[in-house]
């Protein structure tokens, strides 16, 4: 293999994420997204991935480029077949659609992604790399619901988590921060976007996660009511009258924080509580009761928690939703410095005061790297 190059595919349902990065000097040649799959000029994601390897074309790096070593692919669900990255086979294509029950609405179009990427470039290495794979190591007390053993089995109903690629990623750039190795550092990871998830790593193993059969439980997310009881649902269907459909819709698209208060974007729930808006205020707090409610569970889950990171668009931006989650958490060795918190800016960093036990970071994300990293590793073993 000459090529330092790697091709990072994120194909969604009606999107084509794209970056290309160097493995050799950590620079980013290109990046993009094709937008809006079958509605005008895209058709299919066969067109998309047409118009991405154009896009490198014109710049000069396109898909025939000898500098190219592989193209990795960000699959969401890989179930407990796939618990390290994969070599994409025929074969392997046939397990993950296998899966596509597990996830219906992403797993289909990475598969999709994969099958033209291989007809683009059948000679080139191509690697699947699983969201929910770094939480496989969870042990089968976090792992199992307490249900019927037989059913949960046939089914595959039991806990996979997801936003893996972002928790390892931070999990080890943390213990960077700190000048120690993975496997010396307990961290809590609490990655904070649109969909929320946090994980509890043990020496940079992950033990627990509050994603779990889907990505719905959990954390309160931007439209996703994260946990619920799950007799609600009967309770809607019986005497709401409301169907499946009806149900899955409002509990992924109508709830968490835009069910609460009608937005899901922090920065306008923050300049409405500025405000005095009484609805954003209770949407507020309610996100951050059950944020804290998973750190203190993941503390006694740990044992030991060296530190807390924050990442992803609200946990890397908003100072309002750091600052209460972490407050009054003294008596766990918890304590943020007020200035640094305040700070803005995009470089990993230390938020907590000197005197904290427990220190508390700011760690930008970056899956695209994770998936590069992942899949240069697997091509050049």
């Amino acid at each position: 293999m000459n090529g330092s190059r790697v091709l990072v595919l994120n194909s969604g349902s009606s999107s084509v994420k794209y970056q290309l990065l160097d493995m050799a000097d950590g620079s980013r040649p290109a990046f993009g997204i094709v937008e809006r799959i079958g509605e005008g000029p895209v058709a299919d994601h066969a067109a998309a991935l047409k118009q991405v390897a154009d896009e490198l074309a014109a710049q000069g790096l396109g898909l025939d480029s000898p500098e190219l070593a592989a193209v990795g692919h960000r699959v969401v669900h890989g179930g407990t077949r796939f618990t390290e990255p994969a070599l994409i086979t025929d074969e392997v294509v046939e397990e993950i659609e296998k899966l596509i029950p597990l996830a219906p609405l992403h797993n289909p179009a990475n598969v999709t992604g994969i099958k033209v990427a291989r007809a683009l470039r059948p000679d080139l290495p191509q690697v699947a790399v699983f969201d929910t794979a770094f939480h496989s190591t969870i042990p089968e007390a976090a792992a199992r619901y307490a249900i019927d053993v037989a059913t949960a089995d046939r089914w595959g109903v039991r806990r996979y988590g997801f936003h893996g690629t972002s928790h390892a990623y931070v999990s080890r750039a943390t213990a960077a921060l700190l000048g120690k190795d993975p496997a010396e550092v307990n961290t809590i990871v609490l990655h904070l976007g649109n969909g929320a998830s946090t994980s509890a790593v043990r020496g940079g193993v992950c033990v627990e996660t509050s994603m779990g059969l889907t990505p719905l439980e959990g954390l309160v997310m931007g439209t996703r009511s994260g946990d619920i009881d799950p007799a609600a649902i009967f309770h809607l269907s019986r005497v709401g009258g409301m169907s499946t459909e009806e149900i899955d819709t409002l509990l992924n698209k109508r709830s968490g924080l835009a069910g609460l208060c009608g937005d899901n974007d922090m920065r306008e729930i923050g300049r409405r509580m500025g405000e005095g808006d009484q609805a954003a205020q209770l949407a507020f707090d309610i996100y951050i009761h059950r944020l804290r409610k998973y750190v203190g569970a993941y503390t006694a889950v740990l044992g030991r928690v060296d530190a807390i990171a924050f990442t992803a668009g609200v946990g890397e931006n908003s100072a309002a939703v750091r600052e209460a989650a972490m407050r009054d958490l003294t008596a766990f060795g918890i304590e943020v410095d007020g200035v640094r918190n305040a700070l803005r800016s995009a470089t990993t960093r230390l938020i907590s005061t000197e005197s904290s036990r427990v220190a508390v970071a700011v760690v930008p994300t970056d899956e695209e790297l994770e998936i590069a990293g992942r899949t240069f590793d697997l091509v050049s073993a």
